[in-house]
């Protein structure tokens, strides 16, 4: 791997344990300002003290992440496909940004979405490839965000699309792929074991249960997770950075479901703007 590369890869894997967290503030593109991110700047210094590894944004937000720059070192992941959920056709993502631009605002990585199954997935595809290309060219390390969603798509959570979709991201040259979970360990190692890059595991529709969430995290390091993009269960939950210092340290120190609740039953409530 190219130096460039490696070292901005560094910043977001851990280049002890090689893992990571990542949460992705990109939603106001596709559902527009949701409770959790409307205050940008505010979420974005509460998660890097929480001690996320990295944010995920669109370009044009990009320069919150700076709002943390005194606190840590939150590494910079730009977003570049985008839809709308008013569109008819909102599982075609387009490319909206380069990787020019990604180094112009210093990002450490860049991030892409592709939906397997999807009446235009040729077209994502070809995107990906092409963005694939341009990392190599710059030396910026690339996440591909991988989902099955389309007509004949009968279970987009089943083992062997979920393996599907991480295969396709490392065949077109991620670095990193993020998949949904499949529910069960024995199930999500095979998907870990089949794509030949690291695997960063969704976290999905809005959960009630923090346990749960835990949980899920828990089971797919057990699997060999390389760690966790999760978005609305950690930015719109309640604790959102405590939330974030409990999953760090299960990510990186090997924290217990139970010791991860505990460390959040002994710290106050705070709602997220």
């Amino acid at each position: 791997m190219e130096l460039g590369k490696r070292r901005r890869l560094d910043r977001i894997l851990n280049p002890q344990d090689h893992r990571t967290v990542i949460v992705p503030l990109d939603h106001g593109m596709t559902v527009g300002p949701i409770q959790g991110i409307r205050d940008i700047d505010g979420t974005v210094a509460e998660l890097s003290l929480g001690g996320a590894d990295a944010v995920i944004m669109h370009k044009g937000l990009a320069r919150s992440v700076e709002s943390c720059g005194g606190v840590s070192r939150t590494a910079l992941i730009v977003h570049l496909s985008a839809s709308t959920s008013l569109a008819p056709g909102g599982n075609t993502k387009g490319i909206v940004g380069t990787v020019e631009e990604a180094l112009r605002l210093d990002a450490d990585a860049v991030s892409i979405h592709v939906n397997i199954g999807d009446d235009n997935e040729r077209q994502m595809l070809e995107d990906a490839g092409r963005i694939a290309d341009d990392c190599d060219r710059w030396g910026m390390p690339l996440l591909m965000m991988l989902y099955a969603r389309g007509p004949h798509i009968k279970d987009s959570f089943a083992p062997e699309m979920v393996a599907h979709c991480a295969r396709v991201g490392a065949e077109l040259g991620a670095d990193l792929v993020k998949v949904s979970y499949t529910g069960r360990a024995d199930t999500f190692a095979h998907v870990v074991r089949s794509c030949g890059v690291p695997v960063l595991i969704a976290g999905g529709e809005r959960m009630d249960s923090t346990a749960d969430i835990l949980q899920m995290v828990h089971d797919a390091l057990s699997a060999g997770a390389a760690g966790l993009s999760i978005g609305r269960n950690v930015f719109q939950h309640p604790q959102r950075r405590d939330l974030v210092a409990a999953l760090r340290a299960m990510v990186h120190n090997n924290l217990g479901v139970d010791e991860a609740l505990n460390l959040l039953a002994s710290h106050p409530v705070s709602m997220a703007a």
